[in-house]
């Protein structure tokens, strides 16, 4: 069986960053990593599902948001894949979108959006504060992120 491209990344030495997973016809992957290396340091349910929240709401409501086919958690709880039409957007477009979001989640001051029962199966583990933590530390990390820096290291 083939395995998967990102199974062949050594998870003890990979940064926290942003990296290129897959291209599948007009279809881009990226890898949001998030976790440090070696420290079992693994992003809470409530970070990640607070982070996806806001992060998903942005890049559907940006300018862009006709390339977005996805945004969503790794079952890993080590990051995210935001899934681009790269006719749309350009490696370089889809990174300045990131690094745009990102701060403005960091930033963002209103109610959690889909916090209640009717829109969210696990409304009860959203909170805007830990959202907004973890999107300002990735903020960081990918503030000067640029196309070269895509690939595994």
């Amino acid at each position: 069986m083939e395995r998967i491209a990102s199974f062949t990344v050594d998870h003890n030495k990979l940064l926290p960053g942003l990296y290129l997973s897959r291209r599948d016809g007009e279809v881009t992957t990226f890898d949001l990593r998030f976790k440090r290396p070696n420290t079992g340091d693994l992003l809470s349910n409530s970070e990640m599902h607070s982070a996806e929240h806001l992060i998903a709401t942005l890049l559907r409501n940006s300018p862009e948001k006709d390339a977005v086919i996805y945004f969503g958690p790794m079952g890993c709880q080590t990051g995210f894949y935001f899934l681009f039409d790269s006719r749309q957007l350009t490696d370089g477009e889809a990174i300045a979108l990131l690094q745009r979001v990102f701060a403005a989640a960091a930033a963002y001051d209103g109610a959690m959006p889909g916090s209640s029962a009717a829109e969210c199966g696990n409304f009860a583990n959203l909170s805007v504060k830990e959202g907004r933590r973890i999107c300002a530390y990735y903020a960081g990390v990918i503030a000067d992120w640029t196309a070269e820096q895509l690939q595994y290291a």
